[in-house]
């Protein structure tokens, strides 16, 4: 098989969930510049993107409506996904909760102090035990697939840097504030991300004799119109000295999806510009 033939994902389908969002959409182009099959699961409807991407690439991309956190409409939208393609062939869990924590003059419910256990539940709930109930839905699905056809399946973990390392607080400050109210990474992004990679080993071992692959990637910080005050903070950290620009993981997922990477599972491939060796 040629290099060129190694990333081509002509006629796979491939589940995203968060699809509609903006890691989402960039999974997606990978996916269907190579000729796959994006299908984007979001519990709000991205037909639009899904039709942008139809038109801009030729393949059948597809949008599907589901809530990650209720089996019953993961499991609906495995039957809408199969009955309309007869496969799944790869699952990329990027879903994650954007929480707007109102805060007030007198707390900051971002710190730890002060965090929600409603607000930690509704973050796992989405970004932790969304994946999993999507790996044991689509992932089994998958191993089935495999037994049947001999075609397994790839399940691919959207993590981060801070899955590795810890969020670095002093880059989210504020000047003028006094300590208590200073704004943090939220105690939950850090657990959820490095909970994916766990659940990705899990799964590599788990699924090992059936064709299904799984593997995490962790993503550096994306350049997405912050402050220039945090982007100069956070390129400071970074060996590379900016922050990565929104298509630039793209070669990285079609690597992790695709046969070129047929050998790989149980990995967490960072991708952050060389943040975490220093």
């Amino acid at each position: 098989m040629s290099a060129k033939d190694l990333f081509d994902l002509t006629g796979r389908v491939a589940v995203i969930t968060g699809g509609g969002g903006l890691l989402g959409r960039q999974h997606a182009e990978a996916i269907a510049s190579a000729g796959g099959i994006p299908v984007l699961l979001d519990i709000v409807t991205a037909s639009a993107q899904a039709t942008e991407l139809a038109s801009r690439y030729g393949v059948a991309a597809h949008a599907c409506q589901m809530d990650i956190t209720n089996p019953e409409s993961v499991r609906a939208a495995l039957h809408e996904v199969v009955e309309r393609f007869q496969r799944v062939d790869i699952l990329i869990n990027n879903a994650a909760n954007n929480p707007k924590m109102e805060n007030s003059a007198e707390v900051n419910f971002s710190r730890l102090e002060n965090f929600p256990l409603e607000q930690w539940h509704a973050d796992l709930a989405v970004g932790l035990t969304g994946a999993l109930l999507c790996s044991q839905v689509f992932g089994s699905y998958m191993a089935k697939q495999f037994r049947e056809t001999g075609h397994g399946g790839v399940i691919l973990n959207i993590a981060s840097d801070l899955a590795v390392i810890s969020p670095d607080q002093r880059i989210y400050r504020k000047a003028g504030l006094a300590e208590h109210l200073q704004p943090v990474k939220p105690v939950t992004y850090s657990v959820v991300k490095s909970g994916l990679v766990g659940l990705t080993r899990y799964l590599a071992t788990y699924w090992a004799d059936a064709g299904v692959r799984a593997n995490a990637i962790s993503p550096g910080g994306i350049y997405n119109g912050q402050p220039d005050d945090f982007v100069a903070r956070l390129a400071n950290l970074i060996p590379m000295g900016r922050m990565a620009r929104l298509d630039e993981y793209q070669g990285a997922i079609l690597f992790l999806v695709s046969d070129a990477s047929s050998y790989m599972t149980g990995h967490n491939l960072i991708v952050d510009g060389g943040r975490t060796t220093w």
